[in-house]
C-alpha cells in the first residue's frame, strides 16, 4: 500500500510559479508509475504530467512548456514545478502512484491505484 501526501499549493497570480511536491511512503517507490492530475468544479480529473519509471516523463499540451513533473527517489518525492500560471490552472492538484500503467491508459484516473488528499492550487 502506498500512501501519497501533497503539499505545495497556493494562491498566485497569473504568471506566477508554484512547486507541488508529493511524499509517499513505500519503499517499492522507485517502481511506481506516477502522476498528476486536477479538477477543477463542475469538470472531470485530468491528467496533466506522468512519470514512467521505464520511459520518462509526460505532459498534457496545455501544460507544456510551463510544468515539469521529476522526482526525487532518495526522497520518495514526487514534484510539479509549474510556472506562468494561468486562472485555467486553478484547481484541487492529486498526485497518484501505480505498479504499472499501461502508455495508452496513462491520462486515465482509473490506471492509478493511490491517491494522495490533493493540494489546491488557485490563480487569479
Amino acid at each position: 500500500h502506498v500512501q501519497l501526501v501533497e503539499s505545495g499549493g497556493g494562491s498566485v497570480q497569473a504568471g506566477g510559479s508554484l512547486k507541488l511536491s508529493c511524499a509517499a511512503s513505500t519503499y517499492t517507490y522507485s517502481t511506481n508509475c506516477m502522476g498528476w492530475f486536477r479538477q477543477a468544479p463542475g469538470k472531470e480529473r485530468e491528467g496533466v504530467a506522468a512519470f514512467d519509471p521505464d520511459s520518462g516523463t509526460y505532459y498534457a499540451e496545455s501544460v507544456k512548456g510551463r510544468f515539469t513533473i521529476s522526482r526525487d527517489n532518495a526522497r520518495r518525492t514526487l514534484y510539479l514545478q509549474m510556472s506562468n500560471l494561468q486562472s485555467e490552472d486553478t484547481a484541487m492538484y492529486y498526485c497518484a502512484a501505480s505498479y504499472g500503467v499501461p502508455p495508452a491508459r496513462r491520462w486515465l484516473s482509473t490506471s492509478y491505484t493511490f491517491w494522495g488528499q490533493g493540494t489546491q492550487v488557485t490563480v487569479s
